[in-house]
């Protein structure tokens, strides 16, 4: 897949596309295929650390992670950033969330997570007003949403989030349920079912768990 190639976002039944990237919170790299053949894998795929969306849904993660390895299911995240950026970050607001950085958008792609900009879809996060995390004191267009949140975390975007926010739009995040033979169980693709009035959202615990259930 070249680097200005989209796809349509990967479905369960389908392989997952394999990978290997940069750890963030060690030395060295992390595949998909150091999972198979070992346990199942929640992987899930994030924006930038410009995004607060991301940055709660990686915190969240982090919290389900030790229920899913109870049932015997490991979690990784991807970041869409540079390691050394998300290991900055990290060193400030720990994560229990085993995560990979990936600048570049390759897993992005592979997963079918980079749709093409269209004048109908740049209107709608214009105009479609959002409160995915109910923290807002009423619902925003995506811009300003993102801006308010930013403030209540305290948030100083780098010049790599910046640079980031304006590279990688649009982008979309993606939770991917994979058995130990690499073939995708379940996938949640924002936006998918309920178009960008549900941009931001993440699932909650109790999907991710009841996805897992299903797994024989």
């Amino acid at each position: 897949m070249t680097i200005g190639e989209s796809r349509a976002p990967v479905q369960a039944g389908e392989p997952a596309p394999e990978f290997t990237l940069r750890a963030v919170e060690r030395e060295g790299t992390v595949s998909l295929a150091d999972y198979r053949g070992r346990a199942p894998v929640l992987l899930a795929l994030f924006r930038g650390l410009y995004c607060p969306f991301c940055r709660r849904a990686i915190a969240q993660l982090g919290i389900t992670r030790e229920k899913l390895r109870g049932m015997g299911v490991e979690t990784l995240g991807v970041v869409a950033t540079k390691t050394e950026n998300a290991r900055l970050y990290f060193r400030f607001r720990p994560t229990r969330l085993p995560l990979a950085a990936d600048a570049e958008l390759v897993t992005h792609r592979a997963y079918g997570l980079r749709p093409p900009m269209t004048p109908d879809l740049l209107q709608a996060l214009e105009t479609v007003l959002l409160n995915p995390t109910g923290e807002l004191p009423e619902p925003m267009p995506e811009m300003a949403a993102a801006e308010a949140l930013d403030r209540l975390d305290g948030f100083e975007p780098t010049a790599t989030d910046r640079e980031e926010g304006e590279r990688q739009f649009p982008l979309l995040k993606g939770q991917f349920l994979v058995d130990r033979d690499g073939i995708v169980r379940w996938a949640n693709i924002e936006c998918a079912v309920e178009g960008i009035a549900s941009f931001g959202k993440f699932p909650t615990e109790e999907t991710i768990l009841a996805a897992v259930r299903t797994l024989r």
